[in-house]
């Protein structure tokens, strides 16, 4: 399989443009530490078995960091019951994942693993706020990939491919791991993480059905293989992974579209590995200095009358992750535009 974008050399460095909001605080730059890929296992989407692959062979030489195929046992070590957090297991008619603790069954839609609390209720029904539900429509999860992400250069993200480079710098100490893409959408960021061949497991993770059926769409249509790939349905408030058994978690311009900020970064904190890594983009609401006061006055409201969290600051991103036990702190700027990084503290 050939590396997409350039793995076999080099991340490209952060961008070192002033920022705008012209904050006296210092950027500090990612560090370039390169981790000894370990002997991995990994899990499947689908109902075949997975299989464990040798040590990874050197970056530069162009093929996969990872190969295939671990004992079905070890397949879904980190996959969890979104209710108790207890490991999940094969049901016993194999047509979907079961909860050993509450015995809860969740399904296999064919396109993804529904590992949402409420899937399967009759006659319950939640619903979210207005920014997680439309991205859950058919009509703007189609067009997200035609058109509706490319729109964001226009607050500063620097396109798809320059993003997935910078996104690749903060991540170097993970590789040969698993890595989860949070709000994945339509899978843009999750088709090239396993395109590069850089992590053993790569879940697409998003609460939009119609998000996760586009991206599976790509994926057929590029004929990438799914030996790395899983595609799971949940809330990023409810993450079903086991505790510390993830290398990596991604978010692509989707953290000012989550319901509670702090429910999610405590949750990916939750997930992570000591020193594994959190890396998001998103837009920031302190571009310009006269409106702060405005935006911190008036954001409780809007939360309350929207249900959505508007854009936070670059110090409240810092102050969230401190809090929820991640440290480390760096990012770069660019206009409302920030990627961040921070680390679990070990």
């Amino acid at each position: 399989m050939a590396v997409a974008l350039g793995a076999a050399t080099a991340p490209a460095a952060a961008p070192t443009a002033p920022r705008g909001c012209g904050h006296g605080r210092r950027r500090v730059a990612a560090r370039r530490v390169r981790a000894a890929p370990a002997r991995r296992l990994f899990l499947r989407a689908g109902a075949s078995p997975a299989v464990a692959g040798p040590d990874a062979p050197d970056e530069a030489a162009v093929e996969p960091l990872v190969e295939a195929a671990a004992p079905e046992t070890s397949k879904l070590s980190k996959l969890a019951c979104p209710i108790c957090y207890y490991p999940l297991t094969s049901s016993g008619d194999q047509s979907g994942l079961e909860c050993s603790t509450c015995k809860k069954v969740y399904p296999n839609k064919q396109d993804y693993w529904d590992l949402t609390v409420a899937v399967g209720s009759t006659e319950y029904s939640e619903s979210m706020p207005a920014a997680t539900e439309l991205f859950r429509t058919p009509l703007v999860s189609f067009l997200y990939e035609r058109g509706w992400r490319q729109n964001f250069i226009w607050g500063g993200f620097p396109g798809l491919e320059r993003e997935f480079e910078m996104a690749k710098t903060y991540l170097n100490p993970t590789i040969g791991g698993t890595i989860v893409d949070a709000s994945c959408g339509s899978g843009l960021f999750s088709r090239l993480f396993v395109k590069s061949g850089l992590y053993s497991l790569v879940v697409a993770l998003d609460f939009s059905e119609n998000m996760l059926k586009q991206c599976n769409e790509y994926v057929k249509q590029e004929n990438i293989s799914d030996e790395r790939l899983a595609l799971v349905r949940a809330d990023i408030s409810r993450l079903p992974f086991v505790s510390g058994s993830i290398d990596a978690v991604h978010a692509g311009a989707a953290i000012h579209c989550w319901p509670s900020p702090a429910c999610a970064v405590a949750e990916i904190s939750r997930v992570l590995r000591p020193g594994g890594v959190f890396v998001a983009s998103t837009f920031v609401a302190d571009v310009i200095p006269p409106a702060i006061p405005i935006l911190g006055i008036g954001r409780p409201y809007i939360s309350q009358v929207t249900g959505n969290n508007i854009f936070l600051s670059e110090v409240e991103l810092e102050d969230l992750c401190k809090a929820c036990g991640l440290v480390n702190f760096i990012f770069v700027r660019s206009g409302f535009y920030i990627m961040f990084s921070a680390t679990k503290a070990s």
